[in-house]
This record gives C-alpha cells, structure tokens and sequence, in this order.
C-alpha cells in the first residue's frame, strides 16, 4: 500500500511539474495563453483522488553530424534587403565561427525570416554575398513549410525524395526509423501529407531535417505548432548539438538556453555579441544601439 502511495505521489508531481512548466513558458504568449489558463486552473484543482497516469511521449530529436565543419562556415557580406521599399535590413556583414549558436532577431518580424531564405537561396538579396564553406551541410527548419507538403504522397514516400545521396539502402526501416523518432509509428506512415495537422508537418519537417545529417541547421520559429513535450526536447537537443546553430524564436527559454552570441539585424547594420541572449537583452549600451539604428 506504501509503495502504491508513493507511485501515485510521483505521478502527481509529475502531472504538477508539467502543468507549471507549461505556464511559465507560455503564460505570455498570445497563441498559448488559452492553454496555459486551463492548465492554471487544472493546477489549482490537482489532487491525489484525481490523476490519471501520465501519458507523455517525448520525440528523439537527434541531430547527428555526418562529418564536423571546416574553418569556414558562412561568411555574410553587405546583405540587404527591401520588401515594398521597407529596408529589413542593411550592411549585415558577419563571420560564422566554431562552436557559435546564433540568436538572430529584430524588430521587423519579417527580417530573419527574410535572410534565412536568402542564405537557403530561397530568395535574393537586393545587394551583398554570402558564402558557405564547402564542408557545411545545413539542414532549414522555415516558419512556413507548405511549399514542401503540395502533394499527396503518404509519409513514408514524401521522406524518401529527402534522402541524401550519401544514403545508400533506404528501405522502409530506415525511414520509419527517422518518422518514429517524431511519433510517427505503426500506420500513422501512411498517413497523406495533404491531411497533416499544423504540428505534424513541422514533425515531418525535424524528420526532414535529422536525415541530412547536418552540421548547421537553421531553425524560423521552431516551436510554432510543437506541444511542450517536444519543444523541450527539441530545446535539449539544440543545446547539446555539436555543431552550428543559427535560430530564431518568440520562445525565450529557446533563445536563452541555446544561445551564445546574438546578432540584430536593422535597417541600418546589426549588433553582433558574445553573449547570452538575457544580457543582450539587459546589456544599457545596446539599448541606446539599438534606438540608433531603428531611427
């Protein structure tokens, strides 16, 4: 009987922490704070008589480098950009190093978005160059992904066109390998992509992403659509990843815990730090930057 109690306390505090971290990291935001209200009020109504076991399942993001990069990464020179003669951003000139993980952030809620796509070629800057090394092999994860699910294939055939050439015995355990890391298991494969909810596709997408096997990966708003269990695991992967990350995200906790040097983009230059996203945030000389380059 002892041992059943103490069982059911463990699930409760469990159930209890979940709940909390949920309202910490959502509480103020806009899309998650419906969430996080309910979640308040089953935090106040938690009691022993009334939890269930715990049902969470946690994804295996894993990304893992096929080979680590060189001594040049990404060299950006003079990028700028104009959309319907609003500047993004101007002069954004900066070297990738080793070991760096990136917070890129502005004011314009278009301006990273907008130089993710032009380093993945999606789009053309108005004026500069970037140059990745030849040893890089990034892997994109984009705020908007639509373009990649326009079909009908089931899961199984649409993660198959992303197999890299390197891959050599792509059999139906090898891809359900990489969907199953995401919770894709049993005849959810067959699944038509046309028919995914918001989450699954960004899932299929981290799919995508695990077999390049990246050493950079670039990450647009990489909780939009997650539930918390995989933002945390995604969060603890980005952290422990070896290789080089650039990412943006309205989650503080991702920037915060992931980051080692920010990088502003304005209409004028950037600001570019050694240093965690917290006392970028806090640091008073790059407040005063900050207005000088946004006026």
């Amino acid at each position: 009987m002892a041992r059943q109690l103490s069982d059911k306390n463990k699930k409760v505090e469990d159930k209890r922490q979940a709940l909390i971290d949920f309202i910490a990291r959502f509480s103020a935001n806009a899309s998650k704070s419906r969430q996080a209200t309910a979640r308040k009020k089953a935090l106040e109504k938690l009691t022993i008589e009334e939890i269930e076991p715990s049902y969470r399942k946690y994804p295996g993001i894993i990304f893992q480098q096929l080979r680590e990069v060189g001594n040049q990464i990404l060299n950006v020179e003079k990028l700028k950009k104009t959309v319907d003669e609003r500047v993004l951003f101007s002069n954004v000139t900066f070297t990738v190093n080793k070991g760096d993980k990136i917070a890129l952030l502005s004011r314009d809620p278009l301006a990273v978005t907008t130089f993710f796509n032009i380093i993945t070629a999606e789009t053309i800057a108005d004026s500069g160059s970037y140059e990745w090394g030849s040893t890089v092999t990034h892997a994109y994860l984009p705020q908007e992904n639509s373009q990649y699910f326009t079909g009908e294939d089931n899961l199984m055939d649409w993660l198959r066109q992303y197999v890299p050439d390197h891959v050599k015995d792509v059999d139906e355990p090898f891809l359900r390998g990489f969907l199953g890391k995401m919770l894709f298991s049993g005849d959810d494969v067959l699944k038509k992509t046309n028919v995914l909810s918001g989450g699954e596709k960004v899932r299929c997408m981290i799919s995508r992403m695990m077999l390049q096997s990246p050493n950079v990966i670039l990450l647009d708003q990489p909780t939009n659509h997650l539930d918390l269990e995989s933002i945390q695991s995604f969060n603890e992967q980005s952290t422990d990843y070896k290789g080089i990350v650039l990412l943006t995200s309205h989650d503080h906790t991702f920037m915060e815990t992931v980051a080692n040097r920010v990088i502003e983009l304005t209409p004028k230059g950037i600001i570019d730090r050694l240093t965690t996203f917290d006392e970028y945030l806090q640091d008073d000389r790059v407040k005063t930057l900050r207005e000088e380059l946004y006026s």
